[in-house]
This record gives C-alpha cells, sequence and structure tokens, in this order.
C-alpha cells in the first residue's frame, strides 16, 4: 500500500480530540510548511490543534512532556501529540545528537506514556530535501506525522478493529 492510497481510504474521524504540536521553529519557513500540513490533517480528523513553538529539535520532547503534564493536572489532557522540526545536516556530528536524541526522547515518551505521538521531525541531508518532504503539496510529512498521531488515537479509543 502506497502512501497516497493510505490517505485516500477514509478514517473515522476523531470529533473534538485535543492534540498538542510542539515545532521548531529553526527553519522558518520549513516549519510553516510542515504545520500547515499538520493542522490540515488535524482539522480533516475533526480535531483540534493546540501549537507551542520552541526553537529547536531537542527542546521539543522535554516541553512535550511538560505541557502533557500540565494540561493533565489541569483536567484538560491532550488526545495525542505531534512534534515538527526539521534538522540538516552539517559539517559536524551535531546533526547526528540533534537527530537521535529528539527522536529517542520522543519514543520513550510516547511508549512510556502509552501516548499516541507522531515524529515529523525532519532529518535530512539538505536543503531541497528538506523542502520536499516539508511540503504539502509534495511529501508533507507534518500532515504523515498528524495522521500516524492520529492512526495510533484511534487504536486507542477502539475505533479501529481487527486485534
Amino acid at each position: 500500500m502506497t502512501a497516497s492510497s493510505r490517505q485516500q481510504q477514509p478514517q473515522p474521524p476523531v470529533p473534538g480530540a485535543r492534540i498538542l504540536v510542539v515545532e521548531a521553529r529553526f527553519y522558518d519557513d520549513l516549519a510553516d510548511e510542515l504545520l500547515r500540513g499538520a493542522r490540515a490533517a488535524i482539522t480533516q480528523a475533526e480535531g483540534v490543534a493546540e501549537v507551542f513553538t520552541v526553537d529547536g529539535a531537542l527542546e521539543i520532547p522535554a516541553t512535550m512532556a511538560i505541557l502533557l503534564d500540565r494540561a493533565e493536572a489541569s483536567g484538560t489532557p491532550y488526545d495525542a501529540a505531534v512534534a515538527l522540526g526539521c534538522v540538516i545536516r552539517g559539517e559536524t556530528g551535531h546533526y547526528e545528537i540533534v537527530a537521535g536524541e529528539s527522536a529517542r526522547a520522543l519514543m520513550d515518551l510516547s511508549v512510556a506514556r502509552r501516548f499516541p505521538l507522531g515524529n515529523g521531525i525532519l532529518t535530512v541531508e539538505n536543503d531541497a530535501q528538506a523542502r520536499a518532504r516539508a511540503r504539502v503539496d509534495e511529501m508533507n510529512k507534518g500532515g504523515g506525522a498528524a495522521d500516524a498521531a492520529l492512526a495510533v488515537l484511534r487504536i486507542k479509543r477502539g475505533l479501529v478493529t481487527g486485534f
């Protein structure tokens, strides 16, 4: 099954689902496009996106954990979360640290809490790859990350059968 055929299959809506979106704004134009794709996917699923901004990808997991704790303590927990950002390889080893540690922390957060989380942090070699992946009319990885979180949310809510 291709990505485009997956997107064409109708999915059950998740009306009113609160989706936390934490975006890194290190590359503003890419962040705008990733967020546009994520918002569209969440709106299509009848969810509500609540967006928070950080500087870079390494700040996303801690910010997400803080916001999840705050929302739960206030009695208004989030139903799922989406991480958005971009890490472009440079001339030093910093790329491996940022890409690997942000992904590891997000996975740890998702599994420990049994929480639907879509990782839309692009890890690419160059600007051209980043743009192709971020653009809604090309690879739409922001929308894909939101769709991934929503798919797990549907499983958690029992909207998907076959288990």
